[in-house]
């Protein structure tokens, strides 16, 4: 069993101040598989002391040295890759094939964009040709706390803690205490790459302990937060005394619009896309809208391509989903399976209680129910779960109006081959993102939604300026600019 109980604090491992024993339970078998220690108020203090102990000199450094030193954490993640697909697998139990191609591959591409995005930044510029001598900087707001979810463990470690040092931002991660073992790898690349000491801390920890304190911190100037939408508004509510920035990625309830005329594959790569990480995506698509002229055989490919789906242990190698993260996660999947049930939407794959032939893990059956009307609980609610609904319509107004209707804004989706509609419903839905034919957004584009999805926006340069504040400067002497050059 691994025991990995100390934090990364001012460039050392250190043991907690008061040690408190937390089990990470491996989600294929419900075995303890590791043990961390949750930290407290005082560990949080210490890495918060450290990082704004770093941050002059670390903001002070020359972006070109900043960028050297993210390409050195690529470096690292090249040398051990395998290790940390392996620690994600285990943790929150991703098949190993799709925690090798999808979950640890997160970190080169995301950095990768980052760099890029990085190097067309200007850090002082004009603010326009009537006004040539005022200038606009950008300035590392300061030391930052992360607080990264379970689902995309290393997704969200790296659209985190890279834009933070590439802006000149310290910085104290809090990842999630169910899938700790990835990020504890990832403050080894750190260590190895020569991030300079207290400018990358980690501590592990909940909610209710390191996390409220980073909240509440007066020398964290600003939170960026991934996870729900209700502990999204609990941070809020603890930085608003400080008044520090904070930036939310929170859940969703995407709807995934198909006309008559999509592509005949959209119904089974849209219940394949549903269904990828077992459900536990903020961005699935699990809201099925339908044209009614093709939905009774839309129907019935989604329960064939259901049917089909395999579920089995992260360790095993092949094109399964594996658990879902933990048993309170697996409990209240089952009590939205049975609320649809209850509420009259018709079950046509999948349904409560374990895959056949499995009697041990977090296995939740791939589930798709027809029929769904507006209002009900499983059209209403973020299942995180690998359960899809599935509503007819009528027009697009209907389509418009049924996937607008939701408290999230995160991910929708239009499936038609006229390019015309496409273009026409993208600008119409609520969201941070619509995908087209179900085409993944280009490299450095934002992630991020609106309404109760959040409104941060991660990723490329949008991800970066995230963690800069903008100073307006007036009188600036523009003679010295051509001296410099």
């Amino acid at each position: 069993m691994i025991t990995k109980r100390d934090f990364y604090i001012n460039g050392a491992w250190v043991a907690p101040l008061t040690p408190r024993d937390c089990p990470v339970i491996d989600p294929s078998t419900e075995d303890t598989c590791a043990v961390i220690s949750l930290g407290s108020v005082a560990d949080t203090d210490a890495a918060v002391a450290a990082a704004k102990a770093a941050f002059p000199a670390w903001a002070a450094t020359p972006p070109a040295d900043r960028r050297k030193v993210v390409e050195r954490i690529l470096e690292q993640y090249t040398l051990r890759k395998e290790d940390l697909a392996q620690a994600i697998s285990l943790e929150m139990g991703a098949p190993i094939d799709m925690s090798r191609d999808d979950q640890a591959e997160c970190l080169p591409w995301h950095l990768k964009n980052f760099l890029k995005a990085f190097d067309h930044i200007e850090w002082i510029r004009p603010l326009g040709p009537h006004a040539p001598d005022t200038r606009i900087a950008l300035e590392p707001i300061g030391v930052v706390g992360l607080i990264t979810p379970w689902n995309w463990p290393m997704n969200q470690v790296t659209l985190k803690v890279i834009p933070a040092l590439l802006a000149g931002c310290t910085c104290v991660l809090k990842p999630s205490e169910e899938s700790p073992l990835s990020s504890l790898l990832f403050a080894e690349f750190c260590h190895a790459a020569g991030v300079p000491p207290g400018v990358f801390n980690l501590v592990n920890g909940d909610g209710a302990g390191v996390g409220s304190r980073l909240s509440n911190h007066p020398d964290v100037e600003m939170i960026s937060f991934t996870g729900s939408t209700r502990a999204g508004r609990a941070i809020s509510a603890a930085a608003a005394e400080t008044l520090k920035r904070v930036t939310l990625e929170l859940g969703g309830k995407g709807a995934n619009l198909i006309f008559a005329d999509a592509d005949p594959r959209a119904v089974e790569r849209s219940v394949q896309k549903m269904m990828n990480n077992s459900g536990q995506s903020c961005n699935a698509p699990s809201r099925m809208l339908v044209e009614r002229s093709v939905y009774d055989r839309a129907v019935e490919i989604a329960a064939e391509v259901a049917n089909r789906i395999k579920v089995g242990p992260a360790n095993l190698p092949g094109d399964h989903i594996g658990p879902v993260v933990n048993k309170r996660q697996w409990d209240q999947i089952q009590g939205y399976i049975r609320s649809g049930i209850e509420e009259g939407a018709r079950l046509v794959a999948g349904g409560l209680g374990l895959p056949e032939g499995m009697n041990k893990g977090y296995y939740v059956r791939p589930t798709i129910f027809a029929d769904v009307k507006p209002g009900m609980t499983i059209e209403r609610e973020e299942i995180f779960g690998p359960v899809m609904c599935m509503i007819p319509f009528d027009t697009e107004a209907e389509a418009v109006a049924i996937a607008n209707d939701t408290p999230y804004g995160l991910t929708n989706y239009v499936q038609s081959g006229d390019g015309a509609r496409r273009n026409r419903l993208a600008l119409q839905l609520k969201a941070g993102m619509v995908e087209m034919n179900l085409r993944s957004r280009g490299a450095g584009a934002p992630f991020g939604g609106v309404k109760s999805s959040g409104r941060a926006r991660e990723g490329g340069v949008w991800g970066i300026e995230e963690f800069l504040e903008v100073k307006a400067i007036s009188g600036w002497d523009v003679t010295q600019d051509v001296a410099a050059e």
